[in-house]
């Protein structure tokens, strides 16, 4: 039987991918940083918030994020463990409506508001269409999500960042998936007047080409393709139902396998 292992694209074994909360002006400024780093980010917006102060008026929105994620934050950012049933249920399913029709694309995550939420927030997520939600939970490490509904990032951006991204590089096993999952707010960064942190940072790990650079979605929807794999029972061949390709590593070697597809290892290992 074959030695079969998921890789990120291109046989990857590194992901970066970053997250931040409320679209406030000073995204801009990050933005143009990750674009020109060639690093991709989420970005979770509260609907009915929009323009407000110093928000991102709707108007803006879709050109703004462009090859990045718009994801949900609620409607009005209330601290949603604290919630009635109701109220809770209208926060999620109104902030996807008022972002999907600025964004004109489907809003499937989210990130908890004041890092607010519970067992029951989790259970009752799927329903209203939210496959992931991030919390504010540094744990320092480059493990894979094990709780996609309790989805805890490696560090807020004021933590360790350098050393944590020097570490990152610096990873080369790769009978292992490693994610470095950033978060906080653009607008600390004005707050603190530590702009240089996350130039320095992006200018040091973008455009790395063991590093696959994803939005939080981008993930989500990878992982479940994996899952989708239909392999045979000997694992001698697969079929890939999903339209997005999937890359494994078979007895050492990567392979692609595109959406659609069904492929044996013969061929890839006779040759």
């Amino acid at each position: 039987m074959p030695q079969i292992t998921m890789t990120f694209p291109q046989g990857k074994h590194k992901v970066l991918t970053m997250s931040y909360d409320d679209g406030k002006e000073a995204d801009r400024r990050l933005v143009e940083i990750f674009n020109n780093h060639g690093i991709k980010g989420t970005f979770h917006l509260n609907s009915g918030l929009v323009g407000q102060g110093d928000r991102i008026p709707g108007e803006e929105i879709a050109e703004l994020y462009h090859g990045h994620e718009i994801s949900a934050h609620t409607v009005t950012h209330p601290t949603i463990a604290r919630s009635p049933k109701e109220q809770l249920i209208e926060e999620i399913v109104e902030d996807r409506k008022g972002l999907e029709r600025i964004a004109g694309k489907t809003v499937r995550g989210m990130s908890y508001p004041n890092g607010s939420y519970n067992q029951y927030i989790k259970e009752l997520l799927p329903h209203l269409g939210m496959e992931y939600a991030r919390t504010v939970n540094s744990t320092e490490s480059f493990a894979m999500p094990d709780d996609l509904l309790e989805w805890n990032p490696t560090c807020h951006h004021n933590r360790n960042l350098m050393k944590l991204a020097g570490d990152f590089v610096q990873l080369h096993k790769k009978q292992y998936l490693y994610m470095l999952y950033v978060w906080g707010h653009s607008y600390e960064f004005d707050h603190d007047q530590n702009w240089d942190l996350i130039n320095d940072f992006c200018m040091y790990i973008g455009k790395r080409e063991d590093i696959w650079y994803a939005t939080n979605l981008e993930i989500v929807d990878y992982l479940n393709a994996f899952q989708n794999l239909k392999f045979s029972a000997d694992s001698q061949f697969v079929y890939n139902p999903s339209a997005m390709s999937v890359w494994l590593c078979v007895d050492g070697i990567n392979v692609e396998v595109k959406g659609g597809e069904q492929i044996s290892w013969t061929h890839f290992v006779n040759n």
